[in-house]
């Protein structure tokens, strides 16, 4: 089987220890997630792992002929050939066996001593075992399998790879990577530039994968659904978990819980030790309590938690009173002209008699397959677009926040990130800045860096910040969660749940749909659908019915493009909005339980870290006192369980329906 180990790493950069001790082991079994803090060096363990980076010490052991293949972030762009001649030079090991293997069967015609000829034929043998297994002479099945599961189009295969902008030169990147057919995968955030169908066939492949693999991605259900163990990188160590990434999260919370008490009470009498310092630091009468005062805090160990556990929260400015009537679209449709390489002029059309209405409160994510006009949907939908066909009336007293990763490429200026934000933020939200910042990672002294430097994806996550600290009440986002990790993710979620007006979004993260759409519109080449509830029913329906399931009716076709359209309607408008409101009021009542029980299990952890302290515990009566509040909140947590789980199961069974 084939293996790779390392044992005892460890790495500083100056006095910073990023891996200590560290010991991790794959095998072609492996289905391994690679977790922790933004910065904390899981990129630098895999490149250690992969032999690109160097460790100050441990040891690195790889079974012979072990095939390890690393996939990085970013960076990568292709010149030079075509789409599948590039793809094509994945199989360059093939291709030297193969050109080896005929030069072993020329020597063989010539060699007539059978003690001469037994090794050539066995290197003969292996090579050819080689090539049959790895599938080598099946490469152009292979390739248009791979290049059309990440989402390329067969005219893509003879494009100049010179054409394809950054997003898609990573998945040609991927695409040669998983061609490779390794041993050992490692792949470092390998659904950033994918869209929901390209993450949905990539999860496929490595579920049918024959080797191992280890991933970082910020897609939780993209990591429940391939990996089956989890690696945490905190505080340098690394520490394995058995189980999905859902699993990982609840095990980690719950042996934190200890180690965040802990960590509050530490803050506090850091707080307190703080304070006094600085009442008394010119007091002369005080100045021998001051110094010792220093020294304690000198001698403190801080406890640190990771990022995910500072549950950062934050809500946006109120959204401003809007008409019942947001958006209301008739006959919307977008058409785009070109030349073919004849010279042939043609017609592309990309949207056809879109009619919608959407109502204060929604949120619509607008899916489909790259290509299929999301993002010219949005852009009209924002007025950035006034160029198309029908009409997208606005209603009464809609304001408009539109974000895109194409605005947040504009951001310029020798001001830092939180001097532009505390001069563009509302007055009641400056003293929150920072936690928000936070949640967007910027951190530490990140917040302090010229906008002029800021890569593209801190662009991007600075934009987006920007765009919800101004009150409107339309939102149309086009794929907001790309530069976040989980928990940011989680962050941007919870405040567009609290958010009072209306959204319209583009994501990738299936996660993120799921908890956050209430309505789906779906684009496909020539038709849309609306679908009533969250994602999970639109992929059941689109799994059950192989197609939308609804009502379609024909559109005319254009006389160069020659295209039809169909529009699909699952269910009437009032058919939709009925059920739509029955299942807000489930979601509202389960959110309700959840939100009590959260707060019970707060006030209870509370409690617990109080009967922590030593005037609390070594005091009979005062420990019977908040031992008694604390069996009373155990019984109402037992009674709120009880009603949740029931209001739980109540909606999934709508859900069901």
């Amino acid at each position: 089987m084939s293996f790779l180990q390392l044992s005892g790493i460890g790495l500083k950069f100056g006095a910073r220890e990023i891996l200590k001790n560290v010991t991790l082991n794959l095998d072609r079994q492996s289905r391994a997630a690679l977790a922790g803090g933004n910065g904390c060096g899981k990129t630098t363990l895999m490149k250690i792992a992969a032999g690109l980076a160097e460790a100050d010490s441990g040891e690195i052991t790889a079974q012979k002929n072990c095939r390890i293949v690393y996939l990085p972030q970013s960076g990568i762009v292709h010149t030079g050939t075509n789409l599948r001649e590039e793809a094509d030079k994945a199989f360059a090991e093939g291709y030297r066996l193969h050109a080896e293997m005929e030069e072993i069967g020329e020597r063989l015609k010539t060699v007539s001593d059978e003690k001469a000829q037994k090794p050539l034929l066995e290197r003969h043998q292996e090579i050819t075992d080689f090539l049959t297994d790895s599938k080598w002479y099946y490469r152009n099945t292979q390739i248009e399998q791979v290049l059309t599961g990440l989402g390329f189009e067969q005219g893509d295969f003879t494009k100049p790879v010179e054409e394809f902008s950054g997003g898609w030169q990573m998945r040609i990147a991927l695409a040669k990577v998983l061609l490779q057919n390794p041993d050992i995968l490692l792949l470092d955030e390998p659904t950033n530039y994918l869209d929901i169908e390209a993450r949905t066939w990539l999860e496929d492949f490595l579920l049918n994968f024959s080797g191992g693999f280890l991933l970082v991605s910020h897609d939780r259900y993209f990591l429940d659904t391939c990996v089956n163990e989890v690696y945490e990188l905190f505080n340098a160590e690394l520490h394995r978990y058995a189980g999905n990434f859902t699993k990982y999260e609840r095990i980690r919370q719950s042996e934190m819980e200890s180690i965040v008490a802990r960590y509050e009470l530490q803050q506090e009498k850091i707080r307190k030790t703080e304070e006094f310092i600085r009442r008394f630091r010119y007091n002369a009468s005080k100045a021998a309590q001051v110094q010792e005062r220093i020294k304690q805090l000198e001698k403190i160990e801080p406890i640190e938690i990771p990022e995910s556990l500072k549950k950062i929260r934050f809500s946006f400015p109120s959204a401003p009173h809007s008409g019942r009537i947001v958006l209301n679209l008739e006959q919307v449709g977008k058409t785009y002209s070109g030349t073919r390489e004849n010279g042939e002029s043609y017609l592309h059309r990309v949207l056809h008699n879109i009619d919608l209405t959407v109502e204060k409160g929604e949120r619509i994510v607008v899916t489909g397959k790259n290509g299929a006009g999301k993002t010219t949907l949005l852009r009209i939908l924002a007025q950035q677009d006034k160029n198309y066909e029908g009409s997208a009336a606005l209603g009464a007293n809609v304001s408009i926040g539109y974000f895109s990763q194409d605005n947040a490429e504009t951001l310029k200026g020798d001001f830092s990130v939180i001097e532009m934000l505390e001069s563009e933020s509302p007055t009641d939200l400056i003293p929150k800045l920072r936690d928000m910042l936070a949640a967007f990672l910027f951190r530490g002294d990140d917040i302090h860096k010229s906008v002029n430097v800021l890569s593209g994806g801190e662009k991007s996550r600075l934009a987006l910040l920007r765009l919800l600290l101004r009150p409107v009440n339309l939102l149309i986002l086009d794929e907001p969660t790309n530069h976040l990790d989980i928990y940011s993710k989680d962050a941007l979620l919870h405040a567009l749940e609290d958010f009072g007006g209306t959204v319209v979004f583009i994501s990738h993260d299936r996660s993120f749909t799921q908890n956050l759409a209430t309505r789906i519109l779906e684009l496909d080449g020539g038709r849309y659908s609306l679908y009533p509830g969250p994602y999970d029913y639109y992929m059941e329906q689109r799994v059950k019915h192989g197609i939308p399931i609804s009502e379609e009716k024909p559109a005319p076709c254009t006389d160069s493009a020659k295209e039809s359209s169909l529009v699909s309607v699952p269910l009437s408008y009032e058919e939709q909005k009925k059920q739509q409101a029955a299942r807000r009021k489930l979601e509202k009542e389960e959110k309700r339980l959840m939100d009590e029980i959260t707060d019970k299990e707060e006030k209870k952890a509370a409690l617990e870290a109080e009967l922590a302290k030593p005037e609390i515990y070594s005091d009979i009566q005062k420990s019977r006192a908040v031992q008694n509040q604390i069996e009373s909140l155990n019984a109402e947590l037992e009674s709120l369980g009880a009603e949740w789980e029931q209001a739980l199961h109540r909606l999934e069974n709508f859900l069901q329906s």
